[in-house]
C-alpha cells in the first residue's frame, strides 16, 4: 500500500505538468474563442461582456490560478461553445471512450495471448512464420487506414455492421454492433504488438532450467506452458499493456472521429477547433487521471502476478 501511495504521489505532478502545458499552449494558439462564437458582426460591447462572463479579460496568470482553484473544488468550468458545465459534458462522453478503449484492449489480449503462446511453442514452424507475417501487417497498418477499410467491407459491401454512431435511438446506451468496427480498428495494432511481446517473453521463459525440471517431472506440455512459463512471462506483458492503454486513449481521438463515436476524443477535437479552453483542459485532465489510475492498477497487477514483488 505504501508503494502504491508513493507511486501516486510521483504521478500527480505529471498530470499537473501536462494540464499546465496545455493551458499555456492553447492560450498561445492564434484565435479568439469569443470572436469565433459571436462572428465578425459582434459589437465591442458584446465581446467585452462575454469576455468578462468567462473571465477571459483577466491576466493569464490569474486565469491559471483561478482554473486550478476550481479544479481543487470540483469545478472544471463551463464550455464557451456548448453552454454547459465541463464536468457534465465529460461525464456524458467518458463512458463511451472507456467502453471503446476497454473493448479494444480485450480484443487485443484475446488475439495476442494465444497467438504469442502458439508462436513460441511452434518456434520456427509454419504457424510461427504465419503469425509473424500477420503481426507485421497489423503493425504496418494504422487505425487511420484500417478504419475506412473495415467500414467499406463490413458496412457498405456486406452490410453486416453499422457505419458510425453508438446506437440507433440516440439514447445513452451502447449497441454492441456499433462497437465492433472501432474496437477492431483500435485493437489490431495492439494485438500485433502484444503477440510479438508474448512470443519473446515465452521463448525466454521456456529456455530456463525450471521448465526442463517441470518436463522431467512428467508434467504435460500444457501444464508446463500455462502453469509455469506463462505466469513468469506476464511481467513484461503487463508493462506493455499498461503503456499501450495510454496509446489507446490517444488513438481513440482518431478512431472516434472516423466512426463518429460520441466519446471524449471526439469532444476534445471539437473543443480544440472551437478554442474552447475550459473543455480542452477538462478533457485532457480526465485522460491524464485515467492514465495515472491505469499505472497504479498496473503496479497492483505486478504484485498479483509475481508474489516476489509483494
Amino acid at each position: 500500500m505504501k508503494q502504491i501511495l508513493t507511486r501516486l504521489a510521483l504521478t500527480l505532478p505529471v498530470v499537473w505538468l501536462v494540464v499546465s502545458l496545455v493551458f499555456l499552449l492553447i492560450h498561445l494558439v492564434p484565435g479568439d474563442p469569443i470572436l469565433q462564437m459571436l462572428g465578425d458582426g459582434a459589437t465591442p460591447t458584446d465581446i467585452s461582456s462575454l469576455r468578462h462572463q468567462y473571465f477571459l479579460d483577466l491576466p493569464l496568470y490569474q486565469q491559471y490560478f483561478r482554473y486550478w482553484n476550481g479544479v481543487l473544488h470540483g469545478d472544471l468550468g463551463s464550455s464557451i461553445r456548448l453552454h454547459d458545465t465541463v464536468a457534465r459534458l465529460i461525464s456524458v462522453r467518458y463512458p463511451y471512450t472507456l467502453a471503446l478503449t476497454m473493448t479494444a484492449l480485450i480484443f487485443g489480449l484475446l488475439l495476442a495471448l494465444p497467438a504469442g503462446i502458439l508462436a513460441a511453442v511452434r518456434r520456427g514452424r509454419w504457424l510461427d512464420q504465419a503469425l509473424s507475417v500477420v503481426s507485421l501487417f497489423g503493425l504496418s497498418v494504422p487505425g487511420l487506414a484500417l478504419g475506412p477499410v473495415l467500414i467499406w467491407i463490413f458496412s457498405i459491401a456486406l452490410g453486416w455492421l453499422p457505419v458510425s454512431g453508438a446506437n440507433t435511438g440516440g439514447g445513452a446506451w451502447i449497441d454492441w454492433r456499433y462497437l465492433v468496427l472501432p474496437s477492431v480498428a483500435m485493437g489490431a495494432s495492439l494485438a500485433a504488438i502484444l503477440t510479438r511481446m508474448v512470443r519473446t517473453a515465452m521463448l525466454e521463459e521456456l529456455g530456463h532450467d525450471y521448465i526442463r525440471t517441470a518436463r522431467a517431472k512428467g508434467l504435460s506440455e500444457t501444464a508446463v506452458v500455462c502453469c509455469h512459463a506463462l505466469p513468469n512471462a506476464l511481467i513484461p506483458i503487463v508493462t506493455v499493456v499498461g503503456l499501450q492503454f495510454g496509446a489507446l486513449l490517444a488513438g481513440a481521438i482518431v478512431t472516434e472521429t472516423i466512426f463518429s463515436w460520441p466519446g471524449l476524443g471526439r469532444l476534445t477535437v471539437s473543443a480544440i477547433s472551437n478554442r474552447d479552453y475550459a473543455l480542452v483542459q477538462g478533457c485532457l485532465l480526465s485522460i491524464g487521471l485515467t492514465y495515472v489510475l491505469v499505472s497504479l492498477l498496473t503496479d497492483v497487477v505486478y504484485r498479483w502476478v509475481n508474489p516476489r514483488m509483494r
